[in-house]
């Protein structure tokens, strides 16, 4: 938002400079984004004086050129040549001399330069109105009258103006900053509390309305007092629309507004001075001469100022004549109903929407405009009717209006002022030291907020209703620091510690381990937004659509709903990088999901955080090639035994005791094929991973296979070992392999296998390793041989062959026994 200095200075007496009001405003909470000087006409005239053409002669060579001499006040005459057919001798004209810039655009722009045309030097050029900027016309040069003072600046014999706009980055708690008015408030704050001053806003004139009458009025009615707490309206004839008067186009054009007429010029001045949004209606156009405030049927078309016709919803708030909707209510006016030159009779509208009613029409619409800007982060509903004064004022002023009615106010449930008690011994911890009591009262009362009693322990105060954020005693607090000034808080130097004790495991510091070692393995660390869209858990047979979480007021269709898996968020950045180019990825990100609780029904009178299932996850994404091209070997491809080699990497560096947990099958849809790694005794999952199925990348427009790990990270952390880890010397002793070819059934796992193997033998077992897989001649149909080495250990001693050969027997007998596994002879 563009505010004007010059403007600015109207309502509070100041000589700050624009860069003291930048820090003033910007160390008060109001963050300025960029300070730029303003001219009413490009380039200022800078170089351009008021000359007299002494001399003027056809140019030898030209048929339309002429020769003249110029007095610019230097004493030396300047040789010009122009080809304007009104140049004449004794004329006093605008003359560009050399270093002038010509502006064609507001970024083109051409240098008058010392140079020869025909043979004849010229230093300079004759102007003509357009050129300048200081009109249309482009018959001839502009000829002064004759007191124009040889050798002036043209910026100031026409009075050129500068200023400077400040542009201020408004956040959505700060609505009461939104206009000259609401910025000055602050500015008068800071100057009253930090140097003293005994400053107050000055406020404009506005028409006294209080016995307004007329027999021409316009009716209103409001159908949806819920979407419009307040409406108030006036009826105005007479009107003689035309342009606004320079001053006020100036203001406009400053703050960057486009000046239309008088009458809309007016509404569009108010809304800059004061914050509030007014919209001016050809009476005539409104049918029955009846105004309703209400919604219409979905679908309906309606055709808006920018002749766009929309599809209204039956959400969106209208302003309707008898007949049809006029106005979509606090965002874009309509067609017909707009003030023209041709209009005599206006309906002058001011009122407060509900925030959340427009912010939703417009995010429908993508319509932005100053109205919505503002109604959407709350305007004042208790300034309304002074508004509305003011802008009948004006136009009285410049459009010569009458009025023809009295005030329509419907207004049926004021808006109280928010009551907020302080403690000052809060308010003092929450600021970090005490701040003299004089300084919060000054704060406060700059702001308009009323102190309504006061005693020895605190505050009753008033809230102004334009101070929407302000309900709660921190809000009070966060009000007073930034008019007292963060700077002014001093800083203690002396560092204090504590003792503080936390239980284990430390999740953040499993979660950094566990990050740094898929770092150093070449893996990247994304982090996705927690919303996504709703459509990707509907008709999926992994997740329950019903259990999603809907955002009640989500920015758009994709970001509806909290996620119930990384996995949809991970895709999207995995084809975005693809788009990119990058087709080789390895990819983590922790983060959380987020369900409905199946067992909360709706209606109970439960805890919060017993309606939600929130639970922490790792996922981990494997795409394209796990090591490039070289001169010396292929390109290796990302595959499934390297994603499960990255998951047994995170159990063990996890502690996970390889018995606790199985092996099995995928329960997932989105696989084509994987595995599920569950707890024995639980028979919870704790980790998916495999190969995602064509369904799913086609649905994500992913044309790559994609490999995908899934950890619930929670449950993890809940079976972490709690036993400190003890550390050994490595063993003296050495380590004996044997090998057992083994024909088992196609269904049995190695990971089966080293079930049995670890449960057998707890103690002198090291390792199980499987280095051979055969099919074929000599293996029965249905069957598999498993090779399969066995690493042996005593820390104590060296195995003797009576040894190995008892614990090689009681492996085979268990594995014959448990799995019909037989030794290949």
């Amino acid at each position: 938002m563009k505010i004007s200095y010059k403007w600015l200075r109207e309502y509070v007496d100041t000589d700050l400079t624009p860069n003291e009001l930048d820090d003033l405003l910007t160390f008060s909470g109001l963050e300025i984004e960029d300070v730029e000087k303003v001219e009413s006409i490009k380039g200022g005239l800078e170089h351009v004086v008021i000359a007299q053409v002494l001399t003027c002669e056809p140019h030898p060579d030209s048929d339309h050129l002429h020769l003249t001499t110029v007095d610019v006040g230097t004493g030396t005459p300047l040789n010009i040549v122009c080809g304007a057919p009104n140049v004449a001798a004794g004329q006093k004209v605008v003359c560009a001399q050399i270093g002038t810039k010509i502006y064609t655009s507001d970024t083109e722009f051409y240098e008058i330069k010392k140079g020869k045309l025909r043979g004849a030097v010229s230093e300079g050029m004759l102007c003509a109105a357009d050129e300048l900027q200081l009109g249309s016309d482009h018959a001839g040069i502009m000829v002064l009258p004759d007191d124009a003072p040889v050798g002036m600046p043209a910026k100031e014999y026409f009075h050129l103006e500068e200023d400077y706009t400040l542009e201020v980055a408004i956040t959505a708690n700060r609505s009461d900053a939104t206009s000259h008015i609401g910025v000055a408030r602050d500015v008068v704050a800071v100057l009253n509390t930090r140097n003293g001053a005994d400053k107050h806003i000055q406020w404009p004139p506005v028409a006294d309305l209080s016995d307004a009458q007329g027999k021409n009025g316009v009716r209103v009615t409001v159908e949806e007092p819920d979407l419009c707490p307040r409406y108030t309206g006036i009826t105005l004839e007479n009107v003689h629309v035309a342009d606004s008067p320079e001053w006020l186009q100036n203001k406009l054009r400053t703050v960057g507004i486009r000046p239309i007429n008088n009458v809309v010029d007016v509404t569009n001045f108010v809304l800059m001075e004061v914050g509030q949004p007014l919209h001016a209606f050809n009476a005539d156009m409104i049918t029955g001469n009846h105004v309703i405030v209400r919604t219409l049927p979905q679908d309906t078309p309606f055709v808006t100022l920018d002749g766009v016709e929309r599809k209204l919803d039956r959400r969106d708030l209208m302003i309707c004549n008898e007949q049809e909707g006029m106005c979509i209510a606090g965002v874009f006016g309509g067609e017909k109903s707009g003030v023209t030159h041709n209009t005599t009779r206006v309906f002058l509208e001011s009122a407060y929407f509900n925030p959340v009613s427009i912010r939703k029409t417009s995010k429908r619409h993508g319509l932005k405009t100053d109205a919505s800007f503002r109604y959407e982060r709350g305007c004042d509903p208790n300034i309304t009717r002074w508004a509305l004064q003011r802008a009948v004022y004006l136009i009285k002023e410049l459009a010569g209006a009458t009025v023809a009615s009295e005030v329509v106010d419907i207004y049926p449930n004021p808006i109280p002022k928010a009551i907020v008690d302080i403690n000052f011994q809060r308010v003092f911890s929450l600021i970090g030291q005490p701040i003299p009591l004089e300084a919060i009262r000054t704060a406060l009362t700059s702001l308009d907020i009323e102190i309504v009693s006061e005693n020895a322990e605190g505050m009753s105060l008033l809230i102004p209703t334009c101070k929407v954020d302000v309900t709660r005693e921190c809000d009070v607090v966060e009000e007073i620091m930034r008019i007292y000034g963060y700077n002014n808080i001093h800083v203690d130097e002396r560092i204090s510690s504590s003792l503080s004790f936390s239980t284990k495991p430390n999740p953040v510091k499993l979660q950094n381990v566990v990050s740094d070692m898929l770092t150093y393995n070449g893996f990247s660390e994304i982090m996705n937004n927690s919303l996504t869209k709703a459509e990707y858990f509907e008709n999926n047979p992994d997740f329950d659509s019903s259990r999603s979480i809907h955002i009640l007021n989500p920015l758009s269709k994709e970001l509806n709903v909290m996620r119930q898996s990384l996995l949809y968020c991970g895709l999207e950045c995995i084809v975005r990088n693809i788009n990119y180019k990058i087709h080789d990825q390895k990819l983590y990100e922790f983060g959380r999901t987020y369900q409905l609780n199946p067992d909360a029904k709706p209606g109970d009178d439960i805890p919060v955080t017993k309606k939600y299932i929130e639970t922490q996850h790792l996922s981990i994404f494997m795409t394209g090639d796990m090591e490039p091209e070289n001169w010396k070997t292929p390109a290796t491809h990302t595959d499934f035994y390297f994603l499960k080699a990255q998951v047994m990497n995170i159990l063990h560096r996890m502690r996970m005791n390889i018995t606790r947990l199985q092996f099995q099958p995928t329960a997932l849809h989105c696989f084509a094929e994987g595995i599920d790694i569950v707890f024995r005794d639980s028979h919870k999952t704790l980790c998916s991973l495999g190969l995602l199925n064509r369904d799913t990348l086609k649905r994500m427009d992913c044309k790559q296979q994609v490999f995908y790990a899934d950890f619930d990270w929670s449950l993890l952390l809940k079976n972490y070992p709690t036993k400190e880890v003890t550390y050994a010397e490595i063993p003296k002793y050495p380590e004996v392999r044997r090998d057992l070819a083994l024909i088992l059934d196609n269904k049995v796992t190695f990971a089966e296998i080293e079930q049995v193997a670890y449960s057998t033998e707890k103690k002198l077992l090291k390792r199980v390793s499987l280095f051979d897989v055969y099919k074929g001649k000599g293996i029965a149909e249905g069957m598999k041989s498993y090779a399969v080495s066995f690493i042996l250990q005593d820390k104590d001693k060296t195995l003797n062959d009576k040894q190995i050969e008892a614990v090689m027997a009681k492996l085979q007998k268990n594995l014959e026994t448990q799995l019909n596994a037989k030794v290949r002879q």
